[in-house]
């Protein structure tokens, strides 16, 4: 760029130093002379359009007014402050007195003498004349090559200004390019970090689900063993009194054998789940799939039956009104919030009203939905809503359902679900099978 525009510079000054070359004390050759020189100079100043676009080209301006060389160092110039400046105003401005300015220098060159001017002895002498003594023969006369110079000179304008454009609309599609994918790695941020969140979310309500149901049927159970403990103490102490009715029964030794056997395997499921939580946390990749409904946390009639008898074997008294069908065909994930319900209610009951009767109602079907009712007598006036409850109503709304709990006047406690039918999706087996 500042090769051609230097060129060009001196290609001007070279036309127009013509009449002065034979008379070298003259003042106009000594101005040809310092033209030239500074000729190379000048462009350089296109190496600051990108910092000081403006000031760059209307230096430009002052400079193709001044000097005798081609507008292109000026349309350079233009091209720079067309691309990055985008105000309206300032570029029109900025074109018209490029257009003004260049058709002025083009101009100025056809009026000098044929020998001194690129228009004429260049572009539209005769072949094979002006040199070699042959007299320079013009082919058209000085309007017609003025017009012409002007025309070509606003097309040069148009074309230096439309690449400006070009050049301005390209960056600014990049700068956009840039911002959406700014936009979109935050948003990839943005959705890692929610994931992030639902998993730990999901952890935290698998391990409240599963810890505290197992934990709570282990301090029931130490507190049943306790109780015995004691009347087997008070019985061995009447036997050393001589009572014969005192003495601890058979009966009494194996049920105390049977209560601790029980402890000692709901600590062991206990300790499985809490080492089942730790790989989550230490694999969270794998998280999802573990947290994934199974057989042992989906609402089936195993499972329902294998949590009424691990509360009736922690002493709950427990009145059952169940009346589900085609559980096979229910999602897992709407069958395991209405598994963690049924556990969720259990273990509430056990933590707040231990040793009061408790009431499952669970109705499940494809015309009703599945509705599960756990009620049971509190021992104070109110109960403070925990993060199981919490969750349980997020993971109710998850799966289009409903969750409402509370104590009524009576102060019985209610915690009632509603969830909506949704069928099983077939597996890629039993399609393939179909």
């Amino acid at each position: 760029m500042i090769l051609l525009a230097s060129f060009m510079c001196l290609v001007q000054t070279s036309y127009a130093a013509q009449r002065y070359v034979s008379d070298p004390h003259n003042a106009m050759f000594v101005w040809m002379t310092a033209s030239t020189l500074l000729s190379l100079a000048f462009p350089f100043m296109l190496l600051l359009r990108s910092q000081y676009p403006e000031s760059v080209f209307w230096t430009s301006c002052a400079v193709i007014l001044v000097f005798p060389y081609d507008p292109l160092l000026m349309l350079m110039a233009l091209t720079s402050l067309v691309a990055r400046r985008s105000d309206t105003a300032r570029t029109i401005r900025a074109v018209c007195a490029a257009a003004v300015i260049g058709g002025w220098a083009q101009l100025r060159d056809v009026l000098r003498t044929p020998d001194s001017s690129l228009w004429q002895s260049a572009i539209f002498a005769k072949p094979h004349t002006g040199v070699d003594g042959e007299p320079l023969i013009v082919l058209a006369g000085i309007p017609t090559i003025a017009a012409t110079a002007i025309v070509v000179e606003l097309i040069a304008v148009a074309v230096a200004t439309l690449i400006g454009l070009y050049i301005r609309s390209r960056a600014r599609l990049i700068r956009a390019d840039e911002r959406a994918q700014a936009i979109s790695r935050h948003a990839e941020n943005l959705e890692h970090d929610l994931s992030d969140k639902r998993l730990a979310e999901a952890i935290a309500a698998e391990a409240h689900d599963t810890l505290a149901h197992s934990l709570s049927l282990i301090a029931l159970n130490a507190s049943a063993l306790q109780v015995e403990a004691k009347k087997l103490a008070k019985a061995s102490a009447n036997a050393d009194d001589g009572s014969v009715h005192g003495r601890p029964s058979g009966d009494g030794i194996t049920e105390l054998a049977a209560k601790a056997d029980e402890i000692r395997r709901q600590a062991a499921g206990a300790l499985d789940e809490a080492h089942a939580i730790i790989g989550m946390l230490r694999h969270p990749q794998q998280a999802w799939e573990q947290l994934q409904p199974d057989g042992d946390t989906s609402l089936t009639r195993e499972s329902l039956d294998a949590l009424c008898a691990d509360a009736r074997s922690a002493g709950t008294q427990l009145n059952t009104w169940i009346d589900v069908q085609q559980l096979s065909m229910l999602d897992e994930d709407t069958g395991k919030v209405a598994y963690r319900t049924i556990q969720e209610g259990l273990t509430n009951a056990r933590r707040h009203a231990a040793g009061q009767p408790v009431s499952l109602e669970v109705h499940a079907d494809p015309g009703q939905g599945v509705h599960v009712h756990v009620s049971n007598p509190m021992q104070s006036a109110a109960i403070v809503p925990g993060n199981g409850l919490t969750g349980l109503e997020a993971r109710a709304k998850s799966v289009g359902g409903i969750c409402r709990f509370g104590t009524d006047d009576r102060r019985l406690f209610h915690l009632d679900v509603r969830l909506p039918w949704r069928p099983r999706h077939p597996t890629p087996e039993a399609e393939r099978v179909q």
